[in-house]
């Protein structure tokens, strides 16, 4: 059954829910489907009190109703003259008897639709689950889903693996989902998310995808600019070699996230950035490999590193958990943290129990819930059809011993 649109109503054995469109050109129809979703619970106590006509399947059978009201009324206005004598007799057979039940179901849905009460599916990939500050933001998009009305979130864990979460988002948009949010495993793949997307209105949370600057005006991205957290980690850690009377020369070591991931080239670059400066030139890297964002990862590479016995000064890390996992490793060997800087980026509340402990000098908060959280609002705008920035930044802050305080609640 299909409106005047040409979308198409495929009804289900399911005797309770959702009609699946094959349409996407019809923004009422569409809805209608999620209509069907959010408020079944409305539509059975309707029937209850009869106020709408019962059948077999009501759920379904009400929106076939509607489509036929549409289609009829855009026919009639159309075409007034073959809305007389026989037609209109066909068109009163179509309808039913209980055209006034009809018209009342459609005056709910309408009222209903204007009061904004309908349900809204939002479906989510996240790059894995098993990552503390991933975890932070998928808390932040789920609390702030919870808290909207009609807004449902499905959340997947695409484990690292790029052929699944793409098979992820195209499960999704077969699904009929309202919109959809990526945290992208591998950043050099924005094309192949964005092509499996089509249509569903799409937002890349946290990590940056490589065709950020070519999204359709249906997706956006949600996250911090990565080349403030690199900066500041390292600009502060300069500050700090300064201060301990290092400016005659001061050698380290960097460790990289994923190497698949523009966030880690980001902040790395940042590194030799500000290395670059004047003021900073005096620090030299020794060494830099990747350690996937992992502390076990880290704690190893730190180990091996410290095996060679070359002195150091300073280490920087692309994130907290790697970080902490190089703290871990230097404090295994006997070294005293007070005479190496430590900086890395999150501000995750591992990080912050580490620098409590005086083990931990720099980091960078980035704020996981509210990228969470801003992921959900933009994907709920994209649905409404409405015009976002493609580019949502939320800002990174300098975070150190002195002002820690003000985050100890936060990631």
């Amino acid at each position: 059954m299909g409106c005047a649109c040409g979308f198409t109503f495929r009804v289900p054995l399911n005797p309770w829910l959702s009609l699946i469109s094959d349409c996407i050109g019809c923004s009422f129809c569409n809805r209608l489907q999620k209509f069907i979703d959010g408020w079944s619970r409305f539509l059975q106590a309707a029937i209850r009190r009869r106020d709408v006509v019962a059948s077999t399947n009501p759920a379904a059978c009400i929106p076939v109703k509607i489509a036929l009201f549409v289609r009829e009324d855009r026919q009639a206005r159309e075409n007034p003259e073959r809305d007389t004598g026989a037609n209109h007799m066909v068109s009163r057979h179509r309808i039913g008897r209980n055209s006034m039940k009809k018209t009342l179901t459609v005056a709910a849905v309408a009222a209903m639709m204007a009061s904004g009460a309908i349900a809204q599916e939002i479906g989510a990939t996240i790059s894995r689950f098993d990552d503390n500050w991933l975890t932070v933001m998928r808390n932040g998009m789920t609390e702030h889903a919870d808290s909207l009305d009609g807004v449902s979130l499905q959340m997947e864990d695409a484990t690292d693996d790029l052929a699944k979460q793409i098979d992820q988002v195209k499960n999704f948009v077969a699904s009929g989902v309202d919109a959809i949010i990526v945290n992208i495993v591998d950043t050099s793949a924005g094309a192949a998310i964005t092509e499996a997307a089509g249509n569903v209105p799409l937002v890349f949370v946290n990590r940056e995808p490589d065709n950020v600057n070519e999204l359709p005006p249906t997706q956006a991205f949600v996250a911090s600019n990565e080349i403030e957290s690199g900066t500041l980690s390292a600009f502060q850690i300069c500050n700090n070699l300064r201060a301990d009377g290092k400016a005659g020369g001061a050698r380290g070591y960097l460790m990289n996230g994923q190497l698949s991931n523009q966030a880690a080239v980001q902040r790395s670059k940042d590194v030799y950035d500000v290395i670059g400066m004047d003021m900073c030139s005096f620090m030299e890297i020794i060494d830099e490999q990747t350690a996937n964002w992992s502390r076990d990862e880290a704690q190893d590479l730190m180990t091996n590193w410290m095996s060679s016995g070359e002195p150091f000064d300073f280490v920087l890390a692309n994130n907290d958990e790697m970080a902490i996992g190089a703290i871990q490793a230097m404090k295994a060997a006997g070294m005293d943290m007070a005479d190496v800087q430590v900086g890395g980026v999150d501000a995750s509340q591992d990080a912050l129990v580490a620098m409590q402990a005086g083990d931990y000098d720099v980091t960078v908060f980035q704020d996981a819930f509210g990228q969470g959280a801003g992921s959900v609002n933009t994907a709920i705008a994209l649905a409404n059809g409405e015009t976002v920035d493609q580019k949502v930044y939320i800002p990174f802050k300098l975070v150190t011993p002195a002002n820690m305080d003000e985050f100890l609640d936060k990631n």
